[in-house]
């Protein structure tokens, strides 16, 4: 990540988010801190934080230590956990817990006291310990639904999604996610390469069905019934190990069985060529997106980043 946050940045890219999902990725604010110290324009974020994982005090401690590192360039987007907790075989937060969450760790970097757990708690750092208070950051709420809308606009500063919603036109920031590659002239869709880059954000449909809806939604994907039949022959106690390996970097078993099928998922996103890219970029544009949060995956993430920054004609501007 230090070597492709340099890249990004170097190509003109915004902002780098990183998952907070422990079961798959490495630690969030470990890699933060190392692009904070590598990087010196771009602006970096956890997307998203999931509750559950940390006590409020050790994300405000985090965000106070990356925000002295990084000044001015934090954001943070937390979330009710998709991976971060099913990945873990549980369920999202209740969202009124998101929003309680949130509370309490605007009122720590502000310095202020709030109680969670039953106690009064306070960041008691002292100089050259994190950025001073207030410490003063964006935060995004992760969401794809009414509640979390609610949430985003009851505590938050904008929304980061895996889709536009017109419901959050009144929203001052959207954030929305998009995987795909762009294709080389001559390329198609059933090319090696193309597989391994697109897939793994296209088949997040499968993984998010069958969370969280069940194994009657995966079946109404193309090849559905395939897919779960790699998944529904691992055991029950371990079968949410199965559904997520590889979570958006690489396509799973299940993935690999239905890769022909779920092509047909592959062109809603941001693969195509150069012209499409830009056509449905402008697309998102015009629906009101303000940042679009591209995931690149396959065997050379750089070559992705710098096809999607040319493609895009990317600045930095």
């Amino acid at each position: 990540m230090p070597e492709l946050g340099r890249l990004a940045e170097e190509l003109g890219y915004f902002r780098l988010w990183c998952y907070d999902s422990p079961a798959l990725y490495g630690d969030v604010w470990v890699v933060l801190a190392r692009l904070a110290e590598r990087t010196s324009r771009i602006g970096l974020g956890p997307g998203v934080l999931v509750p559950s994982l940390r006590h409020p005090m050790v994300n405000a401690a985090a965000i106070a230590t990356v925000a002295e590192l990084a000044p001015g360039r934090l954001a943070v987007a937390i979330g009710s956990g998709f991976t971060g907790r099913m990945a873990l075989g549980q369920r999202p937060v209740p969202w009124r817990d998101v929003e309680e969450y949130v509370r309490v760790l605007r009122a720590l970097l502000a310095g202020e006291d709030a109680v969670w757990d039953g106690a009064v708690v306070r960041m008691l750092h002292g100089p050259h310990m994190g950025a001073a208070r207030p410490v003063d950051v964006p935060i995004l709420i992760g969401a794809d639904g009414p509640k979390g809308l609610s949430v985003a606009g009851a505590v938050g500063d904008g929304v980061i999604s895996a889709r536009p919603m017109d419901t959050a036109a009144a929203l001052p920031w959207k954030a929305v996610m998009q995987w795909g590659t762009v294709l080389e002239p001559g390329e198609g869709l059933d090319s090696p390469r193309v597989e391994a880059a697109a897939a793994p954000g296209a088949v997040i449909a499968y993984h998010a069905a069958y969370a969280l809806r069940g194994a009657e939604a995966v079946r109404r994907l193309p090849g559905g019934d395939r897919w779960l039949e790699v998944i529904e022959a691992a055991p029950e106690a371990t079968r949410h190990l199965t559904v997520h390996e590889g979570h958006a970097v690489e396509s799973n078993d299940a993935d690999r069985q239905i890769a022909e099928e779920s092509r047909a998922l592959w062109s809603r996103g941001l693969t195509g060529d150069a012209d499409e890219i830009r056509r449905r970029v402008d697309k998102l544009e015009g629906l009101g997106v303000d940042e679009l949060v591209y995931q690149p995956a396959g065997p050379d993430i750089a070559r992705e980043l710098t096809a999607l920054a040319a493609a895009l004609e990317v600045t930095g501007e």
